[in-house]
């Protein structure tokens, strides 16, 4: 089952909506307060009611945040968020520290309260589940994979994967049979009988996800779930993690700090800064047209030969071509294309896409001009490319 995550804030518009296609998770505005000696915030009537008197200002004061903090001792969660979540994707919220990803991540199955806004989830408000329909909800529809592994230590490895299950009820030999399968399939067969004492990160996290997917929900939520590996092992879980979504095809609802991370995994990413929604789309476009500043300086040292794609930065057709000329797969990484274009000694090739029809054209120069980072005067201008002069037709064929 897939399912459509949209997050909507309440007193905006709400043009998310037109963009559900099988379920949806409409939003949320968050002001708490934080309790003494509690790592997560509590919601409080003061609070609330502060929200209220305040939601004119909220949503149109970029100083609210530290008014509100300096004035009233509260901290501003979320604010003005709209994202839609397509079913079976891969969503990265990715910020800095303090941005309010993990905030964010925790309204989907209410771990959070929100202050006002709506958390809608196949067509049923999370907000205004009964607390026996929010534990079912948690249950059956949400798994979540967390950074601290949160094994239990007195469970082996196959006790740990079938924790979900015995919650859920499921029979005991289902769980067997379930928790078999994905522990093989993320690795670690053969290590069922050891304890999270024996194991090393990446293998405690690989039990993670194990017991997240032995749950069969539809939206699997994944808090900052590989930033405590070493940088191999990392780049290894986001392999395994990439392979295992081509089979399950899951929402996936991943957090992170880490840019490459985000253009490796997510279909769509969104950029929260201060509890905001700077920018939203997928990795090629943040990458190629950042907004503001802000964005600009988080993707400047990206490796854009790594992250960017053909079909980015073709020229798109608009006469026939010669069939002679050196074909090259639109979805190709522009490293790859650079690699191709040298091999074949030609200085432009025709782009097509999976069923080999002719998409556009490519230049060696406009291929150098993607990769090389634009200056820092530069950043957040729209990306161009060598497409001012149309590529000679005549002039593509091999060893032009």
């Amino acid at each position: 089952m897939f399912c459509c995550l949209t997050l909507r804030h309440p007193f905006g518009n709400s043009q998310a909506n037109s963009q559900i296609k099988f379920h949806g998770v409409d939003p949320l505005s968050l002001l708490h307060s934080w309790q003494k000696g509690n790592r997560w915030p509590v919601f409080t009537p003061p609070a609330a009611g502060l929200f209220r008197r305040y939601r004119g200002r909220l949503f149109h004061r970029r100083s609210h945040k530290t008014e509100l903090n300096e004035r009233h001792g509260h901290v501003l969660g979320l604010k003005n968020i709209n994202i839609s979540m397509p079913g079976g994707d891969i969503q990265v919220i990715m910020g800095l520290s303090g941005s309010g990803k993990s905030t964010l991540i925790r309204h989907i199955n209410r771990l959070i309260e929100p202050s006002a806004g709506q958390i809608i989830v196949g067509g049923q408000d999370v907000v205004k589940m009964p607390l026996d329909d929010l534990r079912q909800f948690r249950r059956h529809k949400t798994a979540m994979v967390f950074q601290k592994f949160a094994l239990l230590p007195h469970r082996n490895v196959l006790e740990n994967t079938v924790y979900g299950m015995e919650i859920q009820g499921v029979s005991r030999q289902r769980q067997l049979e379930s928790a078999t399968h994905w522990l093989e399939r993320v690795g670690l067969k053969n290590f069922e009988t050891k304890y999270p004492n024996q194991l090393s990160g990446g293998m405690q996290q690989r039990v993670g996800l194990a017991r997240a997917l032995a749950n069969d929900a539809p939206i699997l939520l994944m808090d900052e779930a590989f930033s405590a590996l070493d940088p191999l092992i990392r780049v290894d879980m986001q392999s395994i993690l990439l392979e295992l979504q081509k089979e399950i095809k899951k929402t996936i609802v991943f957090i992170t700090h880490d840019l490459d991370e985000a253009l490796r995994l997510g279909d769509r990413i969104a950029v929260l800064r201060d509890g905001e929604v700077i920018q939203q789309g997928t990795g090629q476009e943040i990458v190629l047209r950042p907004v503001d500043e802000y964005i600009a300086r988080f993707v400047r040292e990206v490796n854009r030969g790594a992250v960017l794609s053909v079909s980015a930065v073709m020229q798109e057709l608009t006469e026939p071509v010669e069939t002679g000329a050196a074909r090259i797969c639109g979805d190709a990484s522009l490293e790859e294309a650079l690699g191709f274009l040298n091999r074949e000694n030609a200085q432009h090739a025709l782009v097509v896409d999976s069923k080999s029809r002719p998409i556009g054209l490519l230049s060696m120069r406009s291929l150098i001009s993607a990769i090389v980072n634009p200056s820092p005067g530069n950043a957040s201008n729209k990306a161009s490319h060598d497409t001012s002069n149309p590529l000679p037709l005549a002039q593509t064929s091999r060893n032009s």
